[in-house]
């Protein structure tokens, strides 16, 4: 994850990502029952809130709820929100103020918009939320833990996570930026 649309930054990534090298997965166990199965689209609100305490329902439908605001966070430039849905994995990838200061800087022209279209129970742990970018279809790694659903960046998109791994400079240009 988790989590590009309009045609955004992350997805953007992801499907180019995707393209380019594929993706695989090594995933860790987490206690608890795993959620149950997702329901239809239909009945997916556009946005939601955490529980109380800051916890999520351990759900397929809260996660699918989760994963759509999380992609029209991305969408609409609230990186902020989108850092803070990431595990703890990928947080150790790039500060957040760093990741911030990135996507100032380095602002992807978007122009689609991510629809969730569904998630299946992965292995060890792990949710793979499907969605569409226009005629694209990309899938995204979330996992359940501390009562909260958090993206998989590592997981979801292994080329933005070695990007976020570079020096500005490198990153600016791996990810077609010339204002900075």
């Amino acid at each position: 994850m988790a989590t590009i649309a309009p045609v955004r930054p992350l997805a953007a990534v992801v499907l180019t990502t995707l393209l380019a090298a594929g993706c695989g997965a090594a995933v860790t166990q987490l206690a608890g029952p795993p959620p149950a199965g997702p329901p239809p689209a239909s009945t997916v609100p556009a946005q939601t809130t955490a529980g109380p305490a800051g916890t999520d329902p351990p759900t397929a439908a809260a996660l699918l709820r989760i994963a759509q605001v999380f992609n029209n966070d991305y969408d609409n430039g609230n990186f902020g929100a989108v850092y803070d849905r990431w595990d703890a994995r990928s947080q150790a990838i790039i500060p957040r103020a760093e990741y911030l200061r990135r996507h100032a800087l380095c602002a992807p022209a978007t122009h689609s918009v991510a629809q969730v279209e569904g998630a299946t129970r992965g292995h060890g742990g792990a949710w793979l939320v499907s969605y569409r970018i226009d005629s694209s279809s990309l899938v995204d790694t979330w996992f359940y833990a501390g009562h909260r659903w958090v993206f998989d960046i590592a997981l979801s998109n292994p080329g933005a996570a070695r990007n976020y791994r570079l020096p500005f400079a490198r990153y600016a240009a791996a990810v077609g930026c010339t204002t900075h």
